[in-house]
């Protein structure tokens, strides 16, 4: 039996719901000093994505906020290192940026793929069994079925 019939037989839905699944995201990048004015470049780059805010916090750092559904922190810390940004590369940003990505990543698989069968697993071979015939059919021939 396909997993998608077993959600259907079992009366599972597949979508998900967006209020209070702590999808909105706020972050911190960091930049390293040189080259100077990068931070603003940078902020005046990522103001034309729909979908994201940013705001300057400090003298190298910039606060975005997006949903993980439309952006992850990877896909922008990589789409700025490829337009030539540096970014702080110290060992506490590393790990930061490390979990950050895969919480963003394991939330958005989470969020796309369908509920699991946990509880209500019998409910399914239930409703399995309501759509066969039943009664004393044997399609096995009558010679086969004796022992001889």
């Amino acid at each position: 039996m396909r997993r998608e019939t077993a959600y259907k037989l079992a009366g599972r839905r597949h979508d998900h719901p967006v209020a209070g699944a702590g999808i909105d995201k706020q972050r911190e990048i960091r930049f390293k000093k040189l080259p100077p004015g990068q931070v603003n470049q940078a902020l005046r780059a990522l103001a034309m994505l729909k979908g994201l805010k940013v705001e300057r916090t400090g003298e190298y750092a910039l606060t975005l906020r997006y949903s993980v559904l439309d952006y992850s922190l990877e896909a922008i810390e990589d789409g700025l290192r490829d337009a030539g940004f540096t970014l702080d590369n110290t060992l506490y940003s590393k790990l930061v940026r490390a979990l950050v990505y895969f919480c963003e990543e394991t939330q958005r698989h989470n969020l796309i793929s369908p509920e699991r069968l946990i509880k209500q697993s019998n409910e399914v071979y239930v409703q399995a069994w309501s759509h066969h015939e039943h009664g004393d059919h044997d399609d096995t021939p009558l010679d086969l079925r004796e022992y001889k």
